[in-house]
């Protein structure tokens, strides 16, 4: 029998994999629905330190996944990924932590333990930060932590920060110091040689992958937890056939994690009954709670002067924090990527962009199952800016975006300014292919050609008849543009909370047992009770390292 099956090999589950397996005499099978990875295999897009087509390839990703953002928008392909290292195989490298309070937060909504004195180590221990040491900082761990260097910022990045600085927001050397509003030339994760290292290469390595007690299965979907009455004994395989276990580890992401606790029967007790799905546990908290980072962006067309002169480098290169000021919101509750390129084509290289996030949103969604079979995918409703505060500070972020781009120190480093998203049209577009490289390779040209045409070209092809002139006059427009238009960050979280035992909100424990259950635990960005004001993989590499080692120290006290 198995000692610790883990279902789902993504950023937490390649964590649990690597360090669970340190101890010889437990036996460990990480369970993945996607493809492998390997040092050796990975793909060059995925390898590639600008990240623009990894999370776009759909042998990457949940092929028939949708999300709906918000109540006025349809539902919409949400890139999550299928693929071994998960998140951390396709995002966009950026290796952030938020702010210490984030972590202090998840104490008094019931997470027992959890707070940024308990945290802080396990971030030290994840990082080998090469430009900073001291007590906020790791030597030693399995993720290698950068900044790009000055000289590959790009013109338009480096004119940014200079207006944000004249602006009032200065610049501070390393965004994982101490939580303070301004501008930063963003953390990435990155190899000596400037590669992507996901999970699955960082902690799952040539040495680690050949223990012997270790079994990496990929391609392979998981149907179910197995029970005998409300213990778990292992998981039954969509193909067929059954793994038994001494205890089952859920790591299949903040979406499928809770798909698959519904589909073993713990969740709503009525909503499992009316997909026939035999009741193990009541707990109404399964899928709810569902977190996001809602997005909006401002760009711009770039000069040629403006662009950069080093398309492979990473695209994401500065950030600057900044406070809404609105009530009941925390500092630095707003985030804005300040983009180098806006998309892997050759359109998306003409193009800067300020990326903006709500840090710390309140809007909740909820994920349901449509089916108990586990090929249909759940249906996932984010319900961003159903809290007006969230609203209203995506509102603040066009704004802020508008009126930096436009300021007479940008002037030769921007052309035409307009409102733009990560909507469903622009994804098409961008999908890989020969016919869009047609269209896009045209529109390149006509843009760099048209001259005095330019903002009537971008006002009816790119924005539809929405300028951003027409949204800083009219309060009604703009929020019809932003409740229309608003994304999310791919950072979905919070469907099996933490909490305490008599908050029917809560699924787990603070060691992400789940309640009413034995030996079946959760351990993904699913267990966030409240979202933290940073992209969530290393938060959730922080997570599997502390769960690691409960778990451990579990086994050694256990008689």
């Amino acid at each position: 029998m198995i000692d610790y099956l883990i279902l789902g090999g993504g950023s937490a589950g390649c964590v649990l994999a690597a360090r669970l397996s340190e101890d010889a005499g437990k036996s460990v099978c990480l369970i993945e629905a996607g493809g492998p990875i390997s040092a050796a295999n990975m793909p060059a897009a995925i390898r590639s330190r600008y990240p623009g087509r990894a999370y776009l390839d759909a042998d990457n990703i949940w092929k028939r996944l949708t999300a709906r953002m918000s109540l006025a928008a349809q539902p919409r392909r949400y890139e999550q990924a299928r693929i071994l290292g998960g998140g951390s195989a396709i995002n966009a490298l950026m290796a952030n932590r938020g702010a210490p309070a984030d972590y202090d937060e998840w104490e008094t909504l019931g997470a027992h333990g959890w707070n940024w004195t308990t945290c802080l180590p396990y971030f030290r221990k994840l990082e080998t930060d090469t430009d900073f040491g001291g007590e906020l900082h790791g030597e030693t761990g399995p993720v290698r932590i950068e900044r790009t260097r000055w000289p590959r910022i790009s013109p338009f990045v480096r004119a940014v920060l200079a207006t944000l600085d004249r602006r009032g927001h200065a610049r501070f050397d390393d965004q994982n110091g101490p939580w303070q509003d301004g501008t930063f030339v963003g953390a990435i994760a990155v190899s000596a040689e400037g590669e992507r290292i996901p999970t699955s290469i960082c902690y799952l390595t040539d040495a680690v992958r050949q223990r012997p007690n270790l079994t990496i299965r990929t391609d392979v979907l998981v149907d179910r937890v197995l029970f005998d009455s409300t213990r778990a004994i292992g998981a039954r395989l969509a193909s067929g056939g059954d793994l038994h276990a001494a205890q089952v580890i859920l790591c299949a992401g903040a979406i499928h994690s809770p798909a698959i606790l519904l589909r073993s029967g713990i969740g709503p007790a009525d909503n499992l009954a009316a997909l026939h799905i035999p009741l193990v546990a009541a707990r109404p908290g399964v899928g709810g709670n569902l977190m996001e980072h809602p997005s909006i962006a401002v760009s711009t067309f770039l000069p040629k002067s403006a662009r950069t002169p080093f398309p492979d480098e990473h695209h994401e290169q500065a950030i600057v924090r900044f406070s809404s000021g609105l009530p009941n919101t925390v500092q630095g509750d707003m985030h804005g990527a300040i983009l180098s390129r806006s998309g892997w084509h050759s359109i998306g290289y003409r193009l800067g962009t300020i990326f903006f996030w709500v840090n710390k949103s309140y809007s909740r969604g909820r994920v349901t199952l449509t089916s108990a079979s586990p090929l249909e995918e759940p249906a996932v409703e984010f319900n961003m800016l159903s809290d007006p505060r969230d609203l209203e500070r995506l509102k603040i972020a066009v704004r802020f975006g508008a009126q930096t781009l436009a300021d007479p120190s940008m002037a030769g480093h921007r052309s035409t300014i307009f409102p733009s998203s990560y909507s469903p049209r622009v994804a098409k577009v961008a999908v890989p292919g020969t016919a869009n490289a047609i269209q896009r390779g045209g529109l390149s040209v006509i843009l760099d050609w048209a001259g005095p045409l330019r903002q009537t070209l971008i006002h009816r092809l790119v924005t539809q008849g929405i300028s951003i002139t027409g949204l800083l006059d009219d309060d009604h427009a703009m929020t019809q543009f932003v409740t229309r238009s608003v994304g999310g960050t791919w950072h979905p979280s919070g469907t099996c909370r933490m909490g305490a035992a008599d908050d029917p909100a809560a699924v787990t424990d603070a060691s992400g047992a789940v309640y009413g259950v034995q030996n079946l635990r959760v351990c993904d960005a699913s267990l966030m009770p409240s979202i933290p004001c940073a992209n969530t993989n290393i938060p959730t590499i922080m997570i599997a390292e502390r769960i690691a080692d409960m778990i451990r120290s579990e086994a050694r006290q256990a008689p």
